[in-house]
C-alpha cells in the first residue's frame, strides 16, 4: 500500500477542505526554515520587514522573479489551509515538509481571498500577493504526485490548496492558535 493518498482519496477530501471558516480563522502551526530543508516549529514568531518571518532563509533565496535573483517582498511568507495539508501528510509531524511557514484554518480561494487583502493575525498584519504558490518536485517528493495533481488542478488552483504568497505590512508577533481576521470585512 501507498505511503501517499490517491488523486480520488484527496478529491473525496475536497469538502472538508472548503468548509474552513471565511474570516476569524486561526493560525495552527508556525515553522521556520533557518536553512534549506530545515524545519523549526515555533509557538511564537515575530513578523518583520526585512525578514517576513523572524529566523526564516527566505531573505538568501534566490528568486526567479527578479531580474538580479533577489527576493520578492511579496512572496516573504507562504500560507496553507491546515485541512488540505492535514489531509495530504496524514499526520501533523509531516506539515513542515510542505515548506511553508503559516498554516491556517481559513478558507484561501478566490472567493474569499484576493491579492491586495489584508490579514491581521496578532498583532501583525500581512497581505496577500498576486504570484501563485504551486506545488513543486519538493512538494510531490515529500507527498506524492496525486498531491500535486490535486492541488494544481483547476480546482486547486481555485480553492488555493497549495497555499498563498503574502507579505508583512505591519510588523509584529504572532502565536500558535492566533485567531485570524480578514481586516475590512
Amino acid at each position: 500500500m501507498s505511503q501517499f493518498l490517491t488523486y480520488q482519496q484527496l478529491e473525496e477530501n475536497l469538502d472538508y477542505i472548503k468548509s474552513s471558516p471565511k474570516n476569524n480563522g486561526t493560525l495552527n502551526l508556525i515553522v521556520r526554515r533557518p536553512n534549506e530543508d530545515e524545519r523549526e516549529v515555533l509557538s511564537e514568531a515575530k513578523l518583520t520587514f526585512a525578514d517576513g518571518l523572524q529566523g526564516d532563509n527566505w531573505k538568501y533565496r534566490k528568486s526567479r522573479h527578479t531580474p538580479d535573483g533577489s527576493p520578492l517582498p511579496s512572496m516573504q511568507l507562504n500560507l496553507m489551509n491546515k485541512r488540505c495539508i492535514e489531509v495530504i501528510a496524514q499526520s501533523k509531524e509531516k506539515w513542515p515538509l510542505a515548506g511553508d511557514q503559516l498554516f491556517v484554518d481559513l478558507d484561501l480561494s478566490e472567493d474569499n481571498l484576493q491579492p491586495g487583502d489584508q490579514l491581521q493575525i496578532g498583532s501583525a498584519i500581512i497581505q496577500i500577493s498576486k504570484e501563485p504558490h504551486n506545488g513543486c518536485h519538493k512538494f510531490a517528493a515529500r507527498f506524492g504526485t496525486d498531491s500535486v495533481k490535486f492541488i494544481n488542478d483547476k480546482r486547486g488552483k481555485h480553492y488555493h490548496l497549495r497555499g498563498l504568497n503574502a507579505q508583512v505590512i505591519k510588523e509584529g508577533t504572532i502565536k500558535e492558535n492566533d485567531t485570524i481576521v480578514k481586516i475590512g470585512d
